[in-house]
C-alpha cells in the first residue's frame, strides 16, 4: 500500500495557472475592446468557490470569510475576542472582590511602601479586647482634641465592623506624620506610641479609658544592689521604675527561661567595679540584680536580635532559633511570689522575616481568644492558621512546634546550682524568685521571632474581668442591628461613620456589578452579531446579486467592541468604481448581509455587483500587453548583451562601462525600466567629458551592437531624461581624452620611480624589512633607532599596487633622533630594550613591545643616507658583559637585565653564570627626565574614571596557569589582545566598570552582584598576589585599566542576598539611627498638631 500524501496538505497552491488564464484574458479585452460578465467573474476572481476550514484569511478569494473571527472556544489579545476576564479588567478593579470572606475573618491593613511594622503592632493591639473597648469609650471632645487618637479610634472601628477585608491605614500614618517610605523598628514604634497614647489618654474623664494603658501594659522593677560584706540593700533599691516590655537577650540562648534567667541573674560587683557602701563607708563587693515587682496583664517580652558588630561598626540579626511555651508560669519569677496563679497564654508573635536589620518585612501571628484560632496578619493578606501559632503541621526552619515536658511546681522552692553565663551568674536562694519559669503545653521554636506577646489567665473565682486578647469575632457584620458587635459599643460618630462607609462600599459593589452584566450582555449581543452576518455573508452562486465591502473595514467590523461606519473609500478608483487591482483588499458580500450591516452602521459608499470600472480594465489591459511586449524585448537584448561579456559579439558599435552592463545582465526581467538602468556610460566619461583612458581605475568598456546600445539608450533615456550629461555616447571611433592620458602616464612614470627605490630599500635592509631578528656579538657598535619610525617604515616600504603611492613617509632621521635626546642633559629619554639570551646566542627580546630597536652599524649608514639622517648623530649602543647584579655604572646607562630561558649546565661556562650581556648607550640615559616621565605617566595612569577591568571566577582550589600569567601581566591598551585570551570563559569572566578611588570593598560588592559570591567568601587575587585590604583603593592596590583579577569562592560563610548587605550599607551610612526623629512620636508637646 502507497503512503498517502499529507505534506503538501494546508500549502497554498501556486497561481501560475491564474495568472496565464488573467493575462489571457486581458489580452483579448486589450483586441477587442469588449468585456464579458465571463471576463468580469475572471479577473475580479468571482468564480472562486466559498473558503471553508481555512486558518487564515485568503486575500486573492473574495468568497473567503475564514480568519476574520476566532474559533468558537478561541481568543485573542485585544478587542472583541479577548477573554471575557481582559474585557472585564477595562471596567477597573471589583470591590466586591476586597469583601471579607467570611464574617469571623478580621481585616487586614494596607501597606503604604514600608509601613508593614505598624500595621503588624496596630493588629497586635486591636485584637486585645479590652485595649479595644477602652479605646471606643473616649469621649468625643477628646477624640477632636487629640487627632492620633481620633484617627486610632475610626481604625478600629473600621476594623471591627467594617464589610472590607483590608483598611486603609494611611490617614493614621499620615497623622503620625511617618515617612511609609521607610523601614522602622517595630519595638521602637510600639514604645513610643503607647506613651503618646498614655500622654493623650490623660485628658479622657473615662476612668476605663485614662488608664487603659497602664492597667494593661505597665510592670514594675526594682534595681537591687546588696553589699556582700553587711548584706543590706542600698537605698536605690527599694524605688520602683515601669516598664511596658521585657527585652531579653537571644544571642547564646536558646528559651525563653533562658533568657528570662539571663535578665534577672545576679551581676558581680568586684575590682574596679566595686560598691561603695554607705553602711560601711568603702567601696566594697556587692551583687546587682533586677527584681520583678508587679507583672501587667499583658507581658510584652522583646526579643534583641539586633546586635552591635564592634569589628564592621555595623548591627547585624541574630537568626539563631529560639523556643517559647504556649503557657507561661510566671509566679515564681516575682521577687515576692504571689499565692495566686500567675498564668499567662500565649497571644502574638511579631515576626521580622530577612536576615537585614533595616529591612526585611513584619508579620504578626496573633490569637482570637475567641475561637481559639491564630490569624497571619500580613499586611492586607490574612491568613488562617488554625489552632497552632505557626499553622496546622508546620514543619518550615523558621518556625515549629517542639514537645516539652510541663516543669513541676515544686520546682519554686528548690535550689539550683551556680552556672556562669558571661559575666552574670544565676543563684537560686531558696523560697527566691529567681527559679525556673513553668512552661506547661506545647513549646515553639522560631528564628524570626521578634516580640513574644503573653496574657494573663483570669477566672471568675479570681475576681474581676478577664482581660486578655480578643479576636474581630464580629457574628454579623450588619451594623444596622445596634451600636453594640461582639459585646462592645462604638460611640454613636463611629457608628454612623462606619454606616456609612460600608453602605457606600455595598453601592460600589452593586454599581459595579450591574456595569459588569451590562457590558458582558453588550459582548454577548456584539459577538452573536458577527457571528450572524458573517455566516450570511458569503454569496453562493455566480448569478446572484451582491454587494463589495473593504476587507480592512471589515476586519475592524469583526474586531472591535464598538465599530465605526461602513467605510469603502480604501477600494474605489479615480473614476469612483472598484478597480481590478483591489481584488485582495475587498470581499463580496450577500445582499441580505449587506443590508443589515447599512441599515445599523450606514457610511458607504455602496458597491453593487455592476460597478467595476471599465476604464481600469481596458488600461490594465493596454499595460499588460505592452509589458509583456517589453519583457520578451529585454530578453532577446539580455541574451545580446551576454555575447558581448563572452567575447563571441565582435560587430560591436558604442561603447558602455564593463561594470555597468555586468549588473545589467543580472538584475531580473522587469516590465518597464528601472533607475538602475540609467548611467551606463557614467564610469567611462572623464570630467572633461570625453573618453576615459582604459588605463584609469573603473574605467573598463565593452563595444556593444548598436539594436542593442538603443534599446539601452531609450531606458536610460526614460528614467533621467532631464540629464542628457548622463547619456553621453561614445561610439567606435571615439578618442581618449589627452589631458586624461598625459596625467595618467605622469603617475604611472612617479609609482615607478617608487618602486625602484622601495625595492632598493628592502634590499639594504632585508632582515628589518623582512621583520627577522638578527643575532648579536659582544664589543660590537651598533646603533638604536625608535621602534615607532621603524614600523611606519616598513608599511611605507611594503606597500604595493594601487597602495604604493598612497602609503604615508615616515619622518625625516634626523628630527627623529633629536626628539630623543632631552634638552637639559643632552641625554638619551628611552631606555634600551630588553636582551634574550638563548643557546648561547644575543636576541633582541621583543622590538614590537620595546620603544628602541637595534639595528647594524650599515643599516644606521643606510637609513642616514635614504632618510636624512646624520651618522655622527645617532645613539650607539655596545654589548658588554657585566655582574649579574643590579647596579649603576658612572658615565654609561643602566645595566639592562636579559631573561635566561632553556640554560642548561652544557651550554653555560662559570663566567657566564656570574655576567650577563647590557647594553651600553651613548650619549648615556638620563634617569632623572625618565624618572619625571615615568612618574607623571603612572599619576595619569592611577587617575582614571570609568575604566574596564576583568574578573574571572575560578572553580576549585587553584586557578589555571594560564589566568594566572594573564593576571600578572599588564594591560596595554594599543597592543592588539589575541582571539583565545578575550574570549570569554562560559560566562565566568565579567568586566567591571571602576574608577581608581573605588575600594576593594566596593568592588567585592561588584563582584557579589555579578558572581553570586558573597563578599566574605571572595578570596580575590591579582597574579599570585592576594588583594584582602577592603579600605584600599584600587590605586593603592596597583590595579589599573584593563587589568585582569581573578577570584575564588571559599564557601566558609552561608549564601545571604545582597539587598540585605546594600540595605544595612545604606541604613548605617545615609540614615544612622535616625529612627522616628520629626515624627509626632517623638514631638515633645501634645498630640493635638494635625
Amino acid at each position: 500500500m502507497s503512503r498517502p500524501t499529507t505534506r503538501g496538505k494546508n500549502k497554498r497552491q501556486r497561481q501560475v495557472d491564474d495568472v496565464d488564464v488573467t493575462t489571457e484574458t486581458l489580452r483579448k479585452i486589450h483586441l477587442t475592446g469588449e468585456i464579458t460578465d465571463d471576463d468580469v467573474n475572471q479577473l475580479y476572481n468571482i468564480w472562486k468557490p466559498v473558503c471553508q476550514g481555512c486558518r487564515v484569511n485568503t486575500k486573492d478569494n473574495p468568497n473567503c470569510y475564514c480568519g476574520l473571527i476566532p474559533p468558537l472556544n478561541g481568543s485573542r489579545k485585544s478587542g472583541l475576542w479577548q477573554k471575557m476576564s481582559d474585557i472585564l479588567q477595562t471596567l477597573g478593579a471589583d470591590p466586591s472582590k476586597d469583601l471579607r470572606t467570611s464574617a469571623n475573618s478580621p481585616a487586614g491593613l494596607t501597606n503604604l511602601g514600608a509601613t508593614c511594622y505598624a500595621n503588624s503592632i496596630l493588629q497586635c493591639l486591636y485584637m486585645n479586647k479590652s485595649f479595644r473597648d477602652g479605646l471606643f469609650s473616649v469621649e468625643q471632645d477628646v477624640l477632636k482634641a487629640h487627632p492620633v487618637l481620633d484617627q486610632l479610634a475610626r481604625l478600629f472601628a473600621q476594623l471591627h465592623a467594617s464589610k472590607m477585608a483590608f483598611i486603609d491605614s494611611a490617614p493614621f500614618i499620615k497623622t503620625l506624620e511617618l515617612d511609609n517610605g521607610v523601614q522602622q523598628d517595630s519595638h521602637e514604634f510600639l514604645t513610643l506610641l503607647l506613651s503618646l497614647l498614655e500622654r493623650c489618654l490623660n485628658n479622657s474623664k473615662v476612668s476605663k479609658a485614662r488608664t487603659i494603658i497602664q492597667d494593661l501594659f505597665r510592670g514594675r522593677v526594682s534595681h537591687v544592689t546588696t553589699c556582700s560584706k553587711c548584706r543590706k540593700d542600698s537605698e536605690s533599691s527599694s524605688k520602683m521604675e515601669d516598664f511596658y516590655e521585657l527585652e531579653l537577650n537571644v544571642k547564646g540562648l536558646k528559651t525563653l527561661d533562658e533568657s528570662l534567667g539571663d535578665y534577672l541573674s545576679v551581676e558581680e560587683l568586684r575590682g574596679e567595679n566595686q560598691y561603695f557602701c554607705e553602711s560601711c563607708k568603702t567601696r566594697v563587693d556587692a551583687t546587682r540584680s533586677i527584681k520583678l515587682r508587679t507583672l501587667p496583664d499583658v507581658l510584652n517580652f522583646q526579643l534583641k536580635r539586633c546586635v552591635f558588630l564592634t569589628k564592621t561598626t555595623m548591627k547585624k540579626k541574630v537568626t539563631s532559633a529560639f523556643s517559647f511555651p504556649g503557657e507561661l508560669d510566671m509566679r515564681c519569677r516575682l521577687s515576692d511570689p504571689s499565692q495566686l496563679e500567675l498564668i499567662y497564654d500565649l497571644s502574638a508573635v511579631l515576626i521580622h522575616k530577612g536576615t537585614a536589620v533595616n529591612s526585611g518585612h513584619y508579620i504578626a501571628h496573633i490569637k482570637d481568644y475567641n475561637t481559639g484560632l491564630w490569624w497571619e496578619f500580613d499586611d492586607e493578606h490574612v491568613s488562617n492558621l488554625g489552632h497552632h501559632p505557626f499553622g496546622e503541621g508546620s514543619s518550615n526552619s523558621t518556625a515549629k512546634a517542639v514537645q516539652s515536658e510541663p516543669i513541676d511546681d515544686s520546682s519554686c522552692a528548690e535550689g539550683m546550682k551556680t552556672t556562669a553565663n558571661g559575666n552574670h551568674f544565676n543563684a537560686m536562694e531558696p523560697q527566691t524568685s529567681e527559679t525556673s519559669t513553668v512552661c506547661r503545653g506545647e513549646s515553639y521554636s522560631s528564628s524570626d521571632a521578634y516580640m513574644l506577646m503573653y496574657c494573663l489567665r483570669r477566672n471568675k473565682k479570681d475576681g474581676g474581668e478577664r482581660r486578655m486578647v480578643h479576636g474581630a469575632n464580629n457574628s454579623d457584620l450588619e451594623v444596622d442591628r445596634g451600636l453594640s458587635i461582639d459585646n462592645i459599643s462604638l460611640p454613636s460618630h463611629l457608628f454612623e461613620d462606619i454606616k456609612y462607609l460600608n453602605v457606600s462600599y455595598t453601592d460600589a459593589c452593586e454599581q459595579y456589578k450591574l456595569k459588569k452584566e451590562r457590558e458582558l450582555d453588550r459582548i454577548t449581543e456584539r459577538r452573536q452579531e458577527v457571528r450572524s452576518i458573517l455566516s450570511e455573508a458569503p454569496v453562493r452562486s455566480l448569478e446572484e446579486p451582491f454587494y463589495w465591502i473593504s476587507t480592512d473595514w471589515l476586519r475592524q467590523w469583526a474586531d472591535n467592541i464598538t465599530p465605526t461606519v461602513v467605510d469603502n473609500t480604501t477600494i474605489l478608483c479615480l473614476h469612483g468604481k472598484v478597480p481590478v487591482s483591489k481584488v485582495g483588499s475587498m470581499k463580496r458580500m450577500s445582499a441580505e448581509a449587506w443590508n443589515k450591516l447599512f441599515s445599523k452602521y450606514d457610511g458607504g459608499p455602496t458597491l453593487s455587483n455592476v460597478d467595476y470600472c471599465m476604464n481600469c480594465l481596458i488600461d490594465g489591459a493596454h499595460n499588460v500587453v505592452c509589458a509583456a511586449s517589453y519583457r520578451d524585448r529585454k530578453i532577446l537584448m539580455k541574451n545580446l548583451a551576454n555575447e558581448v561579456l563572452t567575447g563571441e559579439c565582435l560587430d560591436g558599435m558604442y561603447y558602455v562601462a564593463k561594470s555597468w552592463l555586468q549588473h545589467w545582465v543580472k538584475r531580473k526581467n522587469l516590465d518597464a525600466p528601472s533607475e538602475a538602468d540609467a548611467c551606463p556610460t557614467v564610469s567611462i566619461r572623464c570630467p572633461h567629458g570625453q573618453l576615459m583612458p582604459e588605463q584609469a581605475a573603473g574605467a573598463k568598456r565593452l563595444l556593444v551592437p548598436e539594436n542593442l546600445w538603443l534599446f539601452i539608450y531609450k531606458d536610460a533615456s526614460a528614467v533621467k531624461p532631464a540629464d542628457p550629461l548622463e547619456f553621453s555616447t561614445f561610439p567606435i571611433d571615439s578618442k581618449q581624452c589627452s589631458q586624461c592620458s598625459n596625467e595618467i602616464s605622469e603617475v604611472a612614470c612617479l609609482e615607478d620611480s617608487l618602486r625602484e627605490v622601495k625595492l632598493k630599500q628592502r634590499q639594504n635592509h632585508e632582515k628589518l624589512a623582512a621583520g627577522r631578528s638578527f643575532q648579536l656579538s659582544l664589543h660590537c657598535n651598533y646603533y638604536l633607532v625608535p621602534s615607532s619610525w621603524l614600523a611606519k617604515w616598513k608599511i611605507y616600504i611594503n606597500a604595493s599596487g594601487k597602495n604604493i603611492s598612497s602609503s604615508e613617509e615616515p619622518e625625516t632621521l634626523s628630527g627623529v633622533i633629536d626628539s630623543l635626546i632631552c634638552e637639559k642633559h643632552l641625554r638619551l629619554l628611552e631606555r634600551p630594550p630588553d636582551l634574550l639570551w638563548k643557546r648561547g646566542t644575543i636576541v633582541q627580546k621583543g622590538s614590537a613591545t620595546d620603544a628602541l630597536t637595534i639595528v647594524t652599524e650599515n643599516d644606521w649608514r643606510c637609513f642616514c643616507e635614504e632618510w636624512g639622517g646624520t651618522e655622527e648623530k645617532g645613539i650607539s649602543a655596545v654589548i658588554e658583559l657585566k655582574n649579574n647584579m643590579v647596579t649603576n655604572i658612572a658615565g654609561c646607562s643602566d645595566d639592562m637585565p636579559i631573561c635566561e630561558e632553556h640554560l642548561t649546565s652544557d651550554e653555560t661556562n662559570n663566567e657566564s653564570e656570574s655576567k650577563q650581556p647590557v647594553i651600553m648607550t651613548f650619549p648615556e640615559i638620563c634617569d632623572v627626565c625618565i624618572g619625571e616621565r615615568e612618574s607623571c605617566a603612572l599619576m595619569r595612569k592611577l587617575n582614571y574614571c570609568n575604566e574596564d577591568i576583568y574578573v574571572y571566577l575560578v572553580r576549585g582550589k587553584e586557578a589555571p596557569k594560564s589566568i594566572i600569567e594573564a593576571s600578572e601581566s599588564t594591560s596595554e591598551p594599543d597592543r592588539r589582545i589575541s582571539k583565545r585570551s578575550r574570549k570569554s570563559n562560559n560566562g565566568n569572566k565579567i568586566n567591571l566598570k571602576v574608577s581608581a578611588s573605588t575600594s576593594i570593598y566596593q568592588l567585592k560588592m561588584m563582584i557579589w552582584e555579578s558572581l553570586g559570591v558573597v563578599k566574605e567568601n571572595q578570596i580575590l587575587c591579582k597574579g599570585s598576589r592576594t588583594i584582602d585590604e577592603e579600605w584600599a583603593t584600587l590605586a593603592d592596590m596597583n590595579i589599573f585599566p584593563k587589568d585582569t583579577l581573578w577570584v575564588r569562592d571559599s564557601e566558609i560563610h552561608e549564601h545571604r542576598d545582597i539587598a540585605d548587605e546594600l540595605s544595612d550599607q545604606k541604613m548605617n551610612v545615609e540614615h544612622a539611627e535616625e529612627g522616628f526623629r520629626g515624627t509626632l512620636l517623638t514631638a515633645n508637646g501634645s498630640s493635638q498638631v494635625v
